[in-house]
């Protein structure tokens, strides 16, 4: 074993590249020729033999070098590889010192910004500035229990806002995640709550199943009395079944009558952001009735870029609540039909009563449907399936509005 003198008189002979000093269990102290000294445990694992450098003499005295070493080899002892615990160590030194909630937050939302939707951020930021930061915000977060976090969502709750509370809760997951994956916390403690939150059951749009009560509102859709923007707005909803914000903003430039199609790009698509940058347009096939709808409108608002421009600006579209408003003028409230719900009445009568093959009807509704192996359907393979199945809607709705061969659903 060494002495501390023999520590600080160890020289390298000069034709040598360094020289060792054994101390004891595989520590030695490594000695240059322009006199540099420094200490080393040598080890093996799994057969290979590695080493660990504890520092250089004498800034790291005897004592203290045999301390490292032994505890080195409590590591080692425990599984665990002495090179490996140092480098961990010397991440989490790197890691930004600030470990509050807040700053943990705001670190993740920074980095995951660029790939959300800006609907989605507004409400990511919300869940954290006014359910989230005034509890935790200066905490350390690594401290803070799953027991308070429950009490913070229990307070969602108790403005009756099951929905938010549960978003709440997955946003909270998301940050202690990050703060796990950044050596700020031990474990993700959200997920100690989930069976202690109230269940929460989305509500659907209300749309109408019944063939014979669709015929009587497309019947009144067709007699409304409103401005012809509006009307032919309203009149393509149920014929066209896409998302209201995709109607309502649909330009001239996106539609080719004498091909029958509208193609909708991406970027006004319900996506991901990747998605709208690098996703496909979505196609529409028209029906004969649809393409009747439109050349009508077009003298109308075919000057503008927007085809259902509203009343204060040709550059902007009719509001959401237009159409809404429309609908409930004829007696038709969100509790009986919604302009968004027109897609689950479609998607319902499309499957029940024209037996349309469910794939076709979901690529229709833009939506990527997985096979067994979980890759999304290429939508545009369905394209000719879907044109028959757009003429065959709309002529399903011209027979319902008829009153023809409609048999009431009997209550059961």
């Amino acid at each position: 074993m060494l002495t501390d003198a023999q520590c600080r008189n160890a020289v390298c002979p000069p034709e040598r590249k360094q020289a060792r000093f054994p101390d004891s269990g595989g520590m030695y102290l490594q000695v240059s020729p322009a006199g540099s000294k420094r200490w080393f445990l040598k080890y093996r694992v799994g057969g290979k033999e590695k080493q660990l450098a504890m520092g250089s003499y004498p800034d790291v005295s005897l004592t203290a070098a045999r301390k490292a070493r032994d505890a080195a080899k409590l590591q080692k002892a425990a599984g665990a590889d002495p090179v490996q615990v140092r480098k961990i160590e010397k991440l989490k030194s790197t890691t930004p010192a600030a470990n509050t909630f807040k700053a943990t937050a705001l670190e993740w939302y920074a980095l995951k910004l660029d790939s959300w939707s800006s609907h989605y951020a507004i409400r990511e930021k919300r869940n954290l500035e006014k359910d989230l930061f005034p509890f935790f915000g200066d905490r350390n977060i690594a401290d803070i229990e799953a027991i308070e976090l429950l009490a913070v969502v229990r307070k969602v709750e108790e403005r009756g806002a099951l929905d938010v509370a549960h978003r709440v809760q997955t946003t909270a997951g998301q940050v202690w995640r990050y703060a796990v994956a950044t050596a700020r916390a031990p474990r993700d403690i959200s997920v100690d709550i989930r069976g202690a939150l109230k269940p929460h059951h989305g509500k659907h749009f209300a749309a109408i199943t019944d063939p014979a009560k669709l015929g009587e509102l497309i019947r009144v859709i067709r007699g409304y009395q409103g401005g012809p923007i509006v009307r032919a707005a309203l009149q393509l909803a149920p014929l066209l079944f896409q998302r209201p914000g995709e109607l309502r903003a649909a330009a001239w430039a996106e539609f080719d009558l004498d091909a029958a199609m509208w193609t909708i790009p991406a970027a006004r698509m319900k996506r991901s952001v990747d998605g709208k940058r690098n996703g496909d347009p979505h196609q529409v096939p028209l029906s004969t009735q649809a393409v009747e709808i439109l050349r009508k409108l077009h003298p109308i608002t075919g000057h503008s870029a927007l085809c259902f421009y509203g009343e204060r600006s040709h550059d902007r579209p009719i509001s959401d609540n237009t159409l809404r408003a429309a609908l409930m003028t004829l007696g038709y409230g969100p509790d009986k039909q919604s302009v968004h719900g027109f897609r689950a009445t479609a998607r319902t009568l499309l499957a029940e009563e024209l037996n349309i093959d469910p794939l076709v009807i979901e690529a229709q509704l833009a939506h990527a449907v997985k096979d067994a192996n979980g890759r999304a359907y290429n939508r545009t393979q369905y394209l000719k399936h879907r044109t028959a199945m757009m003429q065959q809607w709309a002529d399903y709705l011209d027979k319902l509005a008829r009153g023809a061969d409609v048999i009431p659903f009997k209550a059961a």
